[in-house]
């Protein structure tokens, strides 16, 4: 199972590579929240995700131990775009399966990065199918989203700063598709501060890790409709999951409506952009889904890749 010394490594390994990325307060959110609320602003990372320190930690370290040709990766769009990215950098080749209604902007960046796109149908086929049989077609080093201990070691190093920066928090929440963020999040945080309570946050039409967590076993509810596209995973990991159980207090649920109104009012007062799955966190403790008043609470803003056409749509409607 991850360990700490699994995150202190990727911390080392990261050094110089991923942006230590700022914490941000806001005094009217904390206001409007009745909660301190910290936010680690990981839509300020390279490529626009916390995806990018697991996907660096796993594909570094595995081509320190043997030769590595390519690169083979599944994701909705962060993964993507950071697996395209630390290819690059690496000088390695990626190909990358991504559904076809995947946000433009994703695909795009994805492919500015040098990777190839292999289209999918979410609704009807196997991405996992898929990258497997690339994977053995072209002899390539398969770099999972989620369920690795590598990515999750490298997905708690943010937690580690956020927890080294502001050490005396009450509570952490942190979005949760795979539950492969989460499972470094709370590894990191409960090393740091042992008696903090940490939440995951789905969408309500997503509450996979949820419904996992109150029957004490992994459950899976097909693909679920939700505009944080980032968070619509079926199932939590196999590795993932036991971490949660051991670690996380419980699952908050969040509407799509209440992700789109945070993500607009964070835009327009603290003049940040945060795709509605980064937002998930934020939008939890702004609509009081837990005891927070008068606490202290990190937020993990996961993501901030979120393309023109949609943006509009949301501000749009935030304005009826």
């Amino acid at each position: 199972m991850l360990t700490w010394d699994d995150i202190a490594a990727a911390r080392r390994r990261l050094e110089g590579v991923a942006i230590h990325t700022p914490v941000l307060h806001s005094r009217q959110f904390d206001e409007e929240a009745g909660a301190s609320v910290y936010f680690k602003a990981e839509n300020l990372q390279r490529a626009g995700a916390f995806k990018f320190r697991g996907a660096y930690n796993k594909i570094k370290t595995e081509m320190e131990r043997r030769p590595v040709a390519e690169i083979v990766a599944y994701s909705s769009g962060n993964h993507a775009q950071a697996v395209a990215l630390v290819s690059k950098l690496l000088g390695v080749k990626a190909t990358i399966v991504m559904p076809k209604d995947a946000p433009a902007s994703k695909l795009a960046a994805t492919r500015g990065y040098g990777a190839e796109v292999v289209l999918y149908d979410r609704y009807g086929e196997n991405r996992d199918e898929i990258g497997e049989g690339l994977v053995r077609k072209r002899n390539a080093l398969l770099v999972p989203p989620f369920d690795d201990d590598l990515i999750m070691a490298g997905a708690g190093t943010a937690t580690a700063e956020l927890m080294e920066e502001v050490p005396d928090l009450d509570f952490l929440l942190v979005p949760v598709s795979g539950a492969g963020l989460i499972a470094g999040s709370a590894t990191a945080a409960r090393h740091l501060r042992p008696d903090i309570t940490v939440y995951g946050v789905e969408p309500e039409t997503a509450n996979d890790t949820a419904l996992s967590l109150q029957k004490g076993e992994r459950v899976s509810i097909g693909i679920p409709r939700t505009i944080a596209d980032g968070l619509q995973v079926g199932s939590p990991g196999k590795l993932t999951f036991p971490i949660v159980q051991k670690s996380v207090a419980g699952i908050l649920l969040v509407s799509d409506e209440e992700m789109a109104e945070t993500l607009c009012w964070m835009l327009e007062r603290m003049k940040i952009l945060v795709e509605p799955s980064g937002v998930a966190g934020a939008a939890a403790v702004r609509h009081r889904k837990a005891a927070f008043s008068g606490k202290r609470v990190g937020v993990i803003l996961s993501g901030g890749n979120l393309d023109r056409k949609r943006l509009a749509d949301f501000l749009a409607r935030s304005t009826q």
